[in-house]
C-alpha cells in the first residue's frame, strides 16, 4: 500500500500482529464485520446502507482502495490487527489506522480501532495500539497521537486510559454517528510522554506485569 515515512510495516509483540491489509481479505473482513454489528455500530461512522451490506466481500473491495489510496499519498496508516495461532497461522480481528496525518510543524495523526468481540478483553488492542504509537513516534515520524472516543464508548476508553494517553478536550457534537451529532473525549500523546520509558510497549507491559 505506497511507500511513505514507516509504511508498508509489519508489526508484533507475542501473538499480535499487525500488518497491512491485503486483498485475499475480503472474505475475513467481511465474516468479522458482520459478526461484530451490535458490538460496532453504536460507535462508528459509517455510511448509509444496511450493515451487512457495508461490510459485505463487495464493499471491502472500496475500502481496500480507499485505504491504498490515503497511505499512498501519506495520509493514514491502515493496519490489519491478527492473532498468531499456535500453528502459525493469521487471524483478523481487528484494525488500527493512524489517519489525517500531517506532517511538517505539527506531525500528527488521528488514531483509530475495532477489535473482535470475541477476542475483546484480553488486551488484543491496547498492544497494537501501543505498537502502531511507537512505530508512528519511530520510523513514521510523528510527533502526536490523538484519539477520539464516544464519553459512552467505555470499552474503548479503558484502552487509552491502560496506555496513559492524556484526556485533554471535549468535544461537542463532534461527528455524526449513529443517526445524530456525538459529543467525544479528545485524548493524546506525545512522543516526549513515551521516550523516556523506552516507548509506548513498554509502559503497556509494565501495566499489565
Amino acid at each position: 500500500m505506497g511507500s511513505t515515512p514507516g509504511w508498508p510495516a509489519v508489526l508484533a509483540d507475542g501473538p499480535v500482529v499487525l500488518r497491512p491489509y491485503k486483498r485475499g481479505d475480503a472474505k475475513v473482513w467481511s465474516e468479522v464485520r458482520i459478526a461484530n454489528q451490535q458490538w460496532l455500530a453504536p460507535w462508528e461512522s459509517s455510511p448509509p446502507g444496511p450493515w451487512a451490506e457495508m461490510n459485505s466481500t463487495r464493499a471491502y473491495a472500496y475500502v481496500y482502495a480507499d485505504m491504498k489510496r490515503a497511505a499512498r499519498r501519506g495520509d493514514s496508516m491502515p493496519f490489519a490487527v491478527c492473532l498468531r495461532e499456535d500453528d502459525g497461522s493469521e487471524r483478523l480481528v481487528g484494525h488500527i489506522n493512524l489517519g489525517n496525518i500531517v506532517r511538517r510543524a505539527f506531525s500528527s495523526a488521528y488514531a483509530g480501532y475495532w477489535v473482535d468481540y470475541r477476542v475483546a478483553g484480553r488486551g488484543v488492542i491496547p498492544t497494537a495500539l501501543a505498537l502502531a504509537v511507537d512505530h508512528a513516534f519511530g520510523p513514521g515520524g510523528l510527533h502526536r497521537i490523538e484519539v477520539n472516543i464516544r464519553p459512552e464508548n467505555k470499552p474503548s476508553r479503558r484502552v487509552v486510559e491502560k496506555l496513559g494517553f492524556r484526556e485533554e478536550a471535549y468535544h461537542q457534537r463532534y461527528m455524526h454517528i449513529d443517526g445524530s451529532w456525538r459529543d467525544h473525549l479528545g485524548y493524546a500523546l506525545t512522543s516526549e510522554e513515551v521516550a523516556a520509558e523506552g516507548g509506548l510497549l513498554a509502559r503497556w507491559r509494565r501495566v499489565r506485569a
